[in-house]
């Protein structure tokens, strides 16, 4: 596959991404779907909620311009599909509503559809070490692990272009990784998804304010995506597990260690809230622009830090990765608290 090619389906996903996201903006066109704020939002004007739509069309069009050009093969088709489909189901629940049980049944069916694609690790990785975990254990977390990868994408999609710069710096990344290993296929899909959320971003940007969301039709499936495509690295070779979990960390920690907090402090985790750390910077004062622009150098150095990680074989050069990325989010943390005390929010 020429490079020439392999960029030029990925501007076919940007180009189709960028228009349909512009004709959502219309208000004559059937996508657009006004979010409400309400006291739990960062927004304070409706904005409609469909940039997902545009992202996820411009990805499947090019990769049926993909697969027409040259084949795809079963496991690209599988992610391609079940993404979108789990994309659809929830754009209805965007557009009508679902009750939580069916939305974490669809969560649930589309982590249940990796086993039979294959990407299942038979171990679990880390620099140096292979941990030592029965087959069973590493199915349920490879499940728990995809179902939480896709409602922490959507728990992250509360900033003006935070989501849509987490997946043009993630999936660019991976992106990167499959083209320096010489898996064209992987590389192309992953180009695709990148530069599909490129075009959406032209409109999410905060410049200065969001014109358009994502909406979970987006958001679900990009988190789904994220966690199909980390799991192909490391099956393929192109990255330890531990490396493309690395690449998504400024989502997954925030995500994470909020959940933690809400769980220590015995809140309804299933209200919705302001209190992930990007959220904290925002009602600190640095506004959405600065905040998401801070957080873009973070997903660089997540992904300079993982691409490292893939062409070092050693232990020690890992684990200092690691060690770096952690000192790096304790930093982060003590920051926000510190700001909080000092403007009296703590």
């Amino acid at each position: 596959m020429s490079s020439f090619l392999l960029f030029g389906i990925a501007a076919v996903a940007f180009a189709v991404a960028a228009v349909l996201t512009r004709r959502f903006l219309a208000p004559d066109s059937v996508f657009h779907i006004l979010d409400q704020p309400t006291n739990r939002s960062l927004h304070s004007q409706p904005v409609p909620r469909t940039g997902g739509v545009a992202l996820l069309v411009g990805f499947l069009a090019a990769s049926l311009a993909a697969y027409a050009i040259f084949g795809l093969s079963t496991t690209a088709l599988w992610i391609t599909a079940i993404g979108c489909l789990l994309g659809m189901v929830s754009f209805i629940e965007d557009r009508f509503g679902l009750a939580r049980r069916y939305r974490l049944a669809a969560h649930l069916l589309a982590a249940l559809a990796l086993l039979p694609a294959g990407l299942v690790p038979t171990q679990i990785l880390v620099p140096g070490a292979v941990l030592p975990l029965p087959m069973i254990a590493i199915q349920f977390a490879v499940l728990l692990g995809t179902v939480w990868m896709i409602n922490l994408y959507n728990f992250m999609d509360g900033m003006d272009g935070f989501a849509g710069g987490m997946a043009v710096f993630g999936f660019g990344a991976l992106g990167v990784a499959g083209w320096l290993h010489g898996s064209a296929e992987f590389a192309l899909i992953n180009f695709i998804l990148a530069a599909s959320a490129a075009g959406f971003l032209l409109f999410n940007f905060p410049a200065p304010k969001a014109r358009i969301f994502m909406g979970d039709a987006g958001s679900t499936a990009l988190g789904f995506f994220a966690a199909a495509c980390v799991l192909w690295a490391e099956r393929e070779g192109i990255l330890p597990l531990w490396a493309g979990l690395l690449v998504f960390s400024p989502f997954i920690v925030d995500a994470s260690v909020t959940l933690a907090r809400r769980l220590w402090r015995r809140e309804k985790i299933w209200l919705p809230h302001k209190t992930h750390y990007y959220q904290r910077f925002v009602q600190l004062g640095w506004g959405h622009r600065k905040t998401v622009l801070r957080g873009y150098l973070l997903m660089l150095v997540c992904a300079g830090a993982a691409l490292q990680g893939a062409r070092s074989s050693g232990r020690d050069d890992g684990l200092w990765l690691l060690a770096m990325c952690g000192a790096l989010y304790g930093l982060i943390a003590f920051k926000v608290h510190l700001l909080e005390r000092m403007t009296g929010r703590n």
